[in-house]
Formats: structure tokens, C-alpha cells, sequence
């Protein structure tokens, strides 16, 4: 089989996906090629058109994996927890949704810095899908609290109503000792930046990857913290997915090797 994969959504120009479905293929021992799909909300409607005549299975990124969730007819147990799909996969005609930005996140997380999540006080700024993947990894991987702040306070509510230990708003007096950004770069205001109760152990996490040092993290560098873009999480979540594509173990720090 000659595999059709890709990666969906708007911007995605930039994106890196191909590099490393190509690299995975290689790696898993198979055959095939990967396509950039320019896709908005406006044009949603044919990710489900695309499944059946164009691809075999799709990486998808903004704004799409709420989407994509709607259009999936069998979805893991974690794309149903988080209400969000990164990953397409169309078997015997029926097309199947998985979400593995959260444990990727978490997985790149401990090759960075070691087990930093159990029992740590995390904020999280955005509101989407893929705040709602990290935010179900944090919790799933024994963080103590998690504060998540965004403009649309409906989605802060029913992102925070879904876990105990899950906050609309920081917890004064308590320490930042994760703080992740998943805004895109686009819509961001670095005036919202958390830095009251972050310390020099804090690890500061933008999950984007262009710039590979945004205007956000470097205030956390200036601030002393350990900080990391979103390369290492691509890498991981991608690696996550291939081996749910295929069957195949992939290795993310093989992968990330590749974007460095």
C-alpha cells in the first residue's frame, strides 16, 4: 500500500507535518507521500470529502480539530474527553478520530525536563483544541491544579467544568510551576502574560514553532525560567499518531532529530 497522508488546516503553509510523515514512513518501512491541505472553517465541510477520495489520513492543526472531532464516525476515548480530533484515519470507509497532542505534549515534556507534570500547579492560556488535548494530559498525568485563561470565557467554563481539579481563573498564593501557551501567534497579547508565582524552576511552554523563540517566551527566559517551544510536541504527538496510523512503533526523538 502506497500511503496518502497530510495535514490540514489554515495557516499551514509553514508547517512541518510532511517532513516527518515522510520521515516516518521511512522509519515504519513503507511507502507513500504527504500533502499541505490550506483548509478554514468555511471550507470544513470537505475534510470528510478529502478522507474519502484524497487521503489515507490526515494530521489536522488549526482551526480545525473541533471540526474534525464533529466529522469523525468512531472517536478514542481521549478525542472524546478533550472534544477535539488532530488526527484522521479513514479504515473500510469509515473515518476515525484521535486527539494525541496531550500525552505528545507530555512526552516531550519529560525528554526536555524529566517528570515536571505530577503534583505541579499549571496554567494554561488558550481555550481551543489543543489547550483542551494539554490540558487533559496535565490532568491524566497527576497535576495538582491547572488555571486556564482565554478571551472566550464559554469555552473556559466548559473546558474547566469537565475535571475537578480544573480552574477558570489562577489560584492566588499558589506557585506557576507550568505555564503553557497555545494562543497562535496572531491573536496573542503579551500584556496577558502569567508571571506573578512563576520561579526559576517554572517551565514555560509556547507550543508554537514559528518563531522558534516567540516574543512570549523570551520573557520567561528574561524571568529565568526553562522554556521550550512546540517542535519537541509535534515531533512526539506525530510520532503518537503514526503508530496509530500504522501499527508501527515510531520514535518521537528520532523524529525531532529531524527539526533541529
Amino acid at each position: 500500500m502506497i500511503w496518502r497522508v497530510g495535514v490540514a488546516g489554515s495557516p499551514v503553509a509553514h508547517s512541518l507535518s510532511p517532513q516527518l510523515h515522510e520521515v516516518g514512513l521511512r522509519l515504519a518501512g513503507l511507502e507513500g507521500t504527504s500533502t499541505r491541505v490550506e483548509l478554514g472553517l468555511d471550507d470544513a465541510q470537505r475534510l470528510s470529502e478529502l478522507m474519502l477520495s484524497d487521503f489515507d489520513a490526515l494530521s489536522i492543526t488549526a482551526p480545525l480539530k473541533y471540526e474534525a472531532f464533529a466529522r469523525s464516525e468512531e472517536l478514542s476515548d481521549v478525542a472524546r474527553r478533550t472534544q477535539s480530533v488532530n488526527s484522521l484515519l479513514m479504515r473500510d470507509g469509515v473515518l476515525y478520530g484521535d486527539s494525541t497532542d496531550g500525552e505528545g505534549f507530555i512526552n516531550a515534556l519529560r525528554a526536555e525536563f524529566g517528570p515536571v507534570v505530577e503534583n505541579a500547579h499549571a496554567v494554561v492560556l488558550g481555550a481551543g483544541g489543543a489547550a483542551s488535548a494539554v490540558v487533559d494530559g496535565l490532568v491524566h498525568h497527576g497535576a495538582a491544579s491547572v488555571a486556564i485563561h482565554a478571551r472566550n470565557e464559554v469555552k473556559v467554563e466548559e473546558l474547566s467544568d469537565r475535571y475537578q481539579n480544573v480552574f477558570s481563573s489562577s489560584l492566588v498564593y499558589r506557585p506557576v510551576d507550568l505555564i503553557v501557551n497555545t494562543v497562535p501567534v496572531a491573536g496573542r497579547d503579551l500584556e496577558a502574560a502569567v508571571l506573578q508565582g512563576v520561579h526559576h524552576e517554572t517551565v514555560a511552554v509556547d507550543i508554537t514553532y514559528d518563531p522558534r523563540v516567540s516574543s512570549w517566551r523570551t520573557l520567561y527566559d528574561d524571568a529565568g525560567c526553562r522554556t521550550m517551544n512546540g517542535l519537541a510536541m509535534l515531533a512526539y504527538q506525530a510520532s503518537l499518531q503514526m503508530q496509530w496510523w500504522w501499527g508501527v512503533d515510531v520514535d518521537g526523538a528520532q523524529l525531532l532529530e529531524v527539526l533541529k
